[in-house]
C-alpha cells in the first residue's frame, strides 16, 4: 500500500465516522457498496476517480478536497514539489491538486485525460461549487447534462447547476486541462 492510499483510506474512515455514518450509511448515500467502501478504508483497493467522487459527494466535499485533506494539513503555500499528484488506476486519468489547503474557498487542479479515456461524476459532486475548465492543450468533450461541448485549447467553460457530468478525450494525444474550483 502506498502512502497517498493509506492516507486516504484513514481519511475515508475519519470523514465517514466524524458523521456517524456506518458503511452502509456511506454505501446509501454514495451508490458505492459497502464492500468496496470497507476495502478502500483497510486500504486493499485504490478508488477509481468516479467512486471518489461518489464518495466526495456523499460527504459533502469536492474530489479535490477530500483528496487534499488526505495528503496534507491546512497551508498557506504550497511549492511545486509538494503538490499531490494521483493517477485513477482505471483510466490513467492524473490530477495535481496545485492551490494550498488554506481557507480561501478556491482550489486549483491541473488535470490530465489521456486518449480515449473518459470520466464521469454525478451531479451530487456538483452541488455545493461553482467551476471553470480551461482547457491547456489537445481537445475535452465535455458533457453537462445533456449539453455537449467541444473544448478546445485556451478555452474556458464555467459549469451551471448541478447536473450530471463526464470528460472525455476524443483526441490522439493527452488532454490537459486546469479546473478552477470555488466553494459555495
Amino acid at each position: 500500500m502506498d502512502d497517498l492510499t493509506s492516507m486516504l483510506a484513514d481519511r475515508m474512515r475519519i470523514e465517514r465516522e466524524s458523521r456517524g455514518w456506518s458503511l452502509s450509511d456511506l454505501a446509501d448515500k454514495s451508490g458505492v457498496s459497502r464492500a468496496m467502501i470497507s476495502k478502500i478504508e483497510r486500504g486493499e483497493a485504490s478508488p477509481t476517480a468516479v467512486l471518489l467522487g461518489r464518495l466526495s459527494g456523499a460527504f459533502g466535499l469536492t474530489l479535490s478536497n477530500l483528496l487534499a485533506r488526505a495528503e496534507t494539513p491546512s497551508e498557506f503555500l504550497r511549492r511545486c514539489a509538494d503538490q499531490p499528484f494521483w493517477r485513477d488506476p482505471e483510466t490513467g486519468f492524473t490530477r495535481r491538486a496545485i492551490s494550498p489547503t488554506g481557507e480561501a474557498g478556491i482550489e486549483l487542479v491541473d488535470a490530465e485525460l489521456p486518449p480515449g479515456a473518459r470520466i464521469s461524476y454525478p451531479a451530487d459532486s456538483y452541488a455545493f461549487i461553482r467551476q471553470q475548465i480551461w482547457v491547456q492543450s489537445g481537445t475535452l468533450d465535455f458533457r453537462e447534462g445533456e449539453a455537449m461541448r467541444r473544448l478546445q485549447a485556451g478555452d474556458c467553460l464555467e459549469l451551471g447547476p448541478p447536473s450530471d457530468c463526464s470528460f472525455s478525450n476524443p483526441g490522439p494525444e493527452p488532454v490537459r486541462y486546469l479546473v478552477v474550483v470555488v466553494r459555495r
